[in-house]
C-alpha cells in the first residue's frame, strides 16, 4: 500500500493543475488566493484583490468541475475493477451490463419530454438517469437467472441483449428528438461542463458510501478470481456476493453517469493498468483503481477544455482517444496473467 499515498499526491497535483488551467486567463497565484479565501482559518490573511468574475470562474466553475471529475473518475475506476473481478473478464467495464445505456435512455427521455419533478428540481435529470440505469441492471440480473442461479456467461449475454435493446430504444428517441438532438448527443458523449456544487453534493455521499462498502469485499473478489467452486469451499456465498457486488458497482456507475454522461474507457483501462503493475490482489486493486480513475479523468477533463480553448471537446471523446490506443498497447505487451 506504499503506492497509495504516492498516487494520492499525484491526484492532488493533477487537481491543482486542472483548477489553474482554462480558457479565461487568470494568474495561478490569483487562483490559489481565491481558493485560500474560502478556507476558514486562512481567509482572514488573504487580500481580496481580484474581480468578481475571476472568483466566479475559479470557485463556482472550475473548482466543482475538477472535484466532480475526481469523484466520477474514482467511481468508474472502482466499478470497472469490481466488474472485472466478478465477471472474471479483464475486458469488462462499467457499461458491460447496460447500466450506461439505461442511464442514457433515461436522460434522452428527460430531454425530449421535459420531465420535471417539483421536489427534485434541477436534480431530476440525474435522478431519472440513475433510476433507468439501475433498472437495466435488474433486468439483466433477472434474465440471467437459470434455476435460481446467475452464471457468468448468462450475465454477460443478458447484458449484451439488454444493451442492444436499450440502444435501439435510444436510437428511436434520437430520431424523434428534433431540436433536442444536439443536447442529447453532447450529453451521451460525456461532459462536466454543466457542473455546479449541487451535483457534487448529490453524488459524493452515494459514491462515498458505496466505496467504503466495496472495500470490505476485497477478500471475496480474490476468492471469486479462483473460480466459483474454490470460492464456495472458502466460505464465500457466490451467488449472494456476486449480486451484492454487481449492485454496488452499478449504483456508483449509475450515479457517475447521471451527472457526467457516458464516459468510456476509464473503468476499462485504469483497473487493467493497476492489475498489470501491482498484481491480482484486490486489496490493492480496489483502492488504487479509485485513485487512478480520479487521476485519469481529472487529466482528461483538463485536456478536453484547454486543447481547443475556448471550444470544449466532449470528455468521452478524449478518454476514448487516450484509452483505446493505450489499451491496445497493453494487450500487445502484457506478459502476465490477469487472474
Amino acid at each position: 500500500m506504499t503506492w497509495l499515498p504516492v498516487l494520492v499526491l499525484v491526484l492532488l497535483f493533477a487537481m491543482s493543475l486542472s483548477i489553474s488551467l482554462g480558457a479565461a486567463s487568470i494568474k495561478v497565484s490569483m487562483v490559489w488566493e481565491v481558493i485560500a479565501s474560502k478556507i476558514p482559518l486562512i481567509k482572514e490573511w488573504v487580500s481580496s484583490d481580484w474581480s468578481a468574475s475571476s472568483e466566479t470562474i475559479v470557485w463556482d466553475i472550475r473548482m466543482p468541475r475538477v472535484i466532480l471529475g475526481a469523484i466520477v473518475g474514482a467511481a468508474l475506476g472502482l466499478a470497472g475493477a469490481i466488474y472485472q473481478g466478478v465477471l472474471r473478464n479483464p475486458l469488462a467495464d462499467p457499461f458491460i451490463l447496460g447500466v450506461s445505456s439505461g442511464a442514457s435512455f433515461g436522460a434522452a427521455l428527460f430531454f425530449v419530454f421535459g420531465w420535471q419533478v417539483t421536489w427534485l428540481g434541477n436534480f431530476t435529470l440525474p435522478a431519472v438517469a440513475f433510476l433507468f440505469g439501475f433498472a437495466a441492471l435488474m433486468i439483466v440480473y433477472f434474465l440471467s437467472r437459470v434455476e435460481n442461479k446467475a452464471r457468468l456467461e448468462t450475465i454477460i449475454l443478458a447484458g449484451v441483449v439488454v444493451q442492444a435493446f436499450i440502444g435501439a430504444c435510444l436510437s428511436l428517441v434520437l430520431s424523434l428528438s428534433n431540436e433536442k438532438l444536439q443536447t442529447i448527443v453532447f450529453w451521451m458523449m460525456g461532459s462536466l461542463a454543466l457542473t455546479d456544487w449541487s451535483y457534487n453534493q448529490v453524488v459524493l455521499p452515494i459514491i462515498s458510501i458505496v466505496v467504503v462498502i466495496s472495500l470490505f469485499f476485497a477478500r471475496e473478489l480474490n476468492m471469486l478470481g479462483l473460480g466459483e467452486e474454490a470460492a464456495y469451499h472458502s466460505g464465500v456465498s457466490v451467488q449472494r456476493t456476486r449480486f451484492y457486488l454487481l449492485v454496488l458497482a452499478s449504483i456508483i456507475t449509475g450515479a457517475a453517469v447521471s451527472v457526467s454522461g457516458a464516459i468510456g474507457f476509464v473503468g476499462l483501462v485504469v483497473p487493467h493498468i493497476i492489475r498489470l503493475i501491482f498484481g491480482s490482489d484486490y486489496r490493492l486493486i480496489l483502492p488504487l483503481s479509485i485513485v487512478g480513475g480520479a487521476i485519469f479523468l481529472v487529466g482528461a477533463d483538463a485536456f478536453a477544455r484547454t486543447v481547443l480553448a475556448p471550444r470544449e471537446i466532449p470528455l468521452g471523446v478524449i478518454t476514448a482517444f487516450l484509452g483505446a490506443p493505450f489499451f491496445g498497447y497493453l494487450l500487445r505487451k502484457a506478459k502476465r496473467g490477469y487472474f
